[in-house]
């Protein structure tokens, strides 16, 4: 009995054996020609390495994009008046009052949306003023701006040091301002601000908070916003309107311009996300009845450019993964032509072997064993080097501007973010692995339609 059962466990297990031996056969062949064996596999490798690094700057830009866009404030919608063409001026907007052009929103445009839009979240004017900002031989181009202490919020700005604007300073007019991060360091670059005093032409504010940094700078969001905010100034809209006026005069390049603006831009906050839209298309019917055309207003949702940018960068990653796909189908050509060779190379080998009793089935498993190993070999040195250049590639855009050749082309702010995720990583080892087989299909079942006798005569 015991024979019996010691007998029928080594048929059963015979197939394990044989397929054992069947990879070690195969990874020995390999081993004997290592150069060979990685050549083949570099189609592979950086097939996989593109398709990680691709996804990884793709996935980076989206998420950059989408983090700025989303500190504009997903649930705002941001009216702004915007200085017509000449054209446009003289035919149609507000016009011109002597060398003064009048354009843009109007405080009775702003009466009219808080009387047809109670139920926003908040309404807040903003009114650009004065010219210069100044500190002793300091000197900075205006975007100082009045506004109501709703704006921290709204804006979704964060106080560094000192305190925002209060209620008690819009009703008291006083003179008294808030700095962005970059305005601050750059009129107090020694000095802590707080306490001191700046000069917006002729009138003096005394200096009660600073900002945090505002990361817009420089990207996608600085752009849709239309400045640098890092560089703005806010005081108490009151005091804009009372000490200041309507009416700013701005000196550049040896010309002077003069603009009759009463509201520089709306905030209007929609209770949810989902009815951002909806919000922004009927106050977009309003603005379109008091300044046809909209030449001189323009309004900017960014939950539409949210959504816009994550279509762009879908699209994008798409078209980029698939270029990367081309490496690996050459890859799988390259690994199909070697195999097809080393089939002509080792036709004797493959006689020996089928007259000592080795099938069509094992000779074909043998050296799919081969290809499969090539390509899940090739795919993990892939993924390691397109992790590896991944994490290497923001580091490498910081410091450009500090190489000695080419560093004088590139900005200190140059940036370009990266991010990680399993799934592309995951998909490029897989698709690697299952493209070295389907390639090897072809030189294996070749390899195993070689008759032994002819296959023995071979030289």
């Amino acid at each position: 009995m015991r024979s019996v059962i010691e007998g029928s466990s080594t048929i059963e297990f015979a197939p394990m054996f044989l397929l054992l031996e069947i990879v070690k056969l195969g990874l020995s062949n390999l081993r004997r020609h290592k150069l060979r064996s990685v050549l083949t596999a570099l189609g592979i490798i950086l097939g996989v390495a593109a398709v990680i690094t691709n996804a990884s700057i793709g996935e980076g830009a989206k998420r950059d994009a989408l983090d700025q866009i989303e500190r504009l404030g997903a649930k705002n919608i941001i009216i702004r008046s915007m200085k017509p063409p000449e054209s446009a001026q003289q035919g149609g907007g507000r016009g011109r009052t002597g060398m003064v052009a009048r354009y843009g929103l109007s405080r009775a445009t702003l009466t009219l949306i808080r009387q047809e839009f109670p139920n926003l979240d908040a309404i807040v004017p903003l009114k650009a003023v004065g010219g210069q900002i100044l500190r002793e031989n300091l000197r900075q181009t205006s975007q100082a701006f009045g506004v109501t202490p709703d704006f921290l919020e709204a804006a979704q700005l964060r106080i560094s040091r000192g305190r925002y604007l209060t209620a008690g300073d819009m009703d008291e007019k006083a003179l008294v301002c808030v700095l962005g991060a970059e305005l601050a360091r750059t009129m107090f670059p020694f000095d802590d601000p707080l306490g001191k005093t700046v000069r917006i032409d002729a009138k003096s504010l005394e200096i009660v908070g600073v900002l945090e940094p505002v990361s817009l700078a420089g990207g996608a969001g600085n752009m849709l916003v239309g400045r640098d905010m890092n560089l703005d100034l806010h005081l108490p809209l009151s005091a804009a309107e009372e000490v200041f006026g309507d009416v700013v005069f701005r000196a550049s390049a040896g010309s002077m311009s003069s603009d009759n603006v009463q509201v520089s831009e709306i905030y209007c906050v929609a209770p949810t996300r989902e009815e951002v839209v909806a919000y922004a298309d009927r106050i977009r019917r309003v603005l379109e009845v008091r300044h046809p055309g909209m030449t001189d207003v323009t309004m900017i949702v960014p939950y539409q450019l949210l959504d816009q940018a994550e279509r762009t960068a879908l699209t994008w990653n798409l078209i980029l993964t698939a270029i990367a796909g081309i490496s690996l189908l050459v890859g799988g050509i390259g690994i199909m032509n070697i195999m097809l060779a080393s089939v002509t190379e080792r036709t004797r080998e493959i006689g020996i072997r089928r007259a000592l009793g080795a099938t069509r089935r094992h000779i074909t498993l043998q050296f799919l064993v081969e290809t499969g190993v090539l390509s899940a070999l090739g795919g993990l040195i892939g993924v390691a080097l397109g992790v590896g250049v991944s994490l290497l590639i923001p580091w490498v855009a910081e410091n450009l501007s500090g190489l000695p050749l080419v560093g004088d082309s590139f900005g200190s702010e140059v940036k370009l973010p990266t991010e990680l995720s399993i799934f592309p990583i995951a998909l490029a080892f897989i698709v690697a692995s299952l493209t070295g087989l389907v390639f090897g299909l072809y030189p294996a079942w070749r390899a195993a339609q070689q008759d032994p006798i002819v296959a023995l005569r071979h030289d």
